[in-house]
C-alpha cells in the first residue's frame, strides 16, 4: 500500500507575493517586448516597411487586431503568416506567465483551507 505524507506550507506573505507577481509581470513584459522586436525587425526586413510602419504592424498583429499595411513581397507574406501564428502563442504565454502567481496562490489557499478541515 502506498501512503502519501500530507504536508501543507503556509501562504507566502503579502510582500513576498507582490515581489513574485512583479517578477512575473517583468518576465511577461520581456516576452512581449522580445516578440514585438522580432516583429518589427521582420516587417522591416521582409516586408520592406519603414521602422514606424513595421512597429505599427507588429503591434497590431501581436495584440490580435490584424495587419495595417498590405504586404506585397512573397517573403513578407511568409513572414507575416509565421509571425501571426507566433504572436498568438507569445501573447497567451505572456498572459499565463503574468497570471501564474495569482492562480498558484488561489490554489494554494484552497488547499491550505481544505487541509485544515477535519476529514
Amino acid at each position: 500500500m502506498i501512503t502519501f505524507e500530507h504536508r501543507t506550507e503556509p501562504l507566502l506573505s503579502k510582500r513576498a507575493f507582490i515581489a513574485r507577481l512583479l517578477r512575473s509581470a517583468a518576465a511577461a513584459f520581456v516576452i512581449l517586448l522580445g516578440s514585438l522586436g522580432l516583429g518589427v525587425f521582420g516587417y522591416h526586413v521582409f516586408c520592406e516597411l519603414g521602422w514606424l510602419d513595421a512597429l505599427v504592424n507588429a503591434s497590431m498583429i501581436l495584440s490580435g487586431m490584424g495587419p495595417v499595411d498590405p504586404i506585397t513581397t512573397t517573403a513578407g507574406k511568409w513572414f507575416e503568416s509565421a509571425y501571426a501564428l507566433f504572436s498568438g502563442v507569445a501573447f497567451l504565454t505572456s498572459v499565463s506567465v503574468f497570471l501564474a502567481p495569482a492562480i498558484h496562490r488561489i490554489m494554494h489557499r484552497l488547499h491550505v483551507e481544505s487541509a485544515d478541515e477535519p476529514s
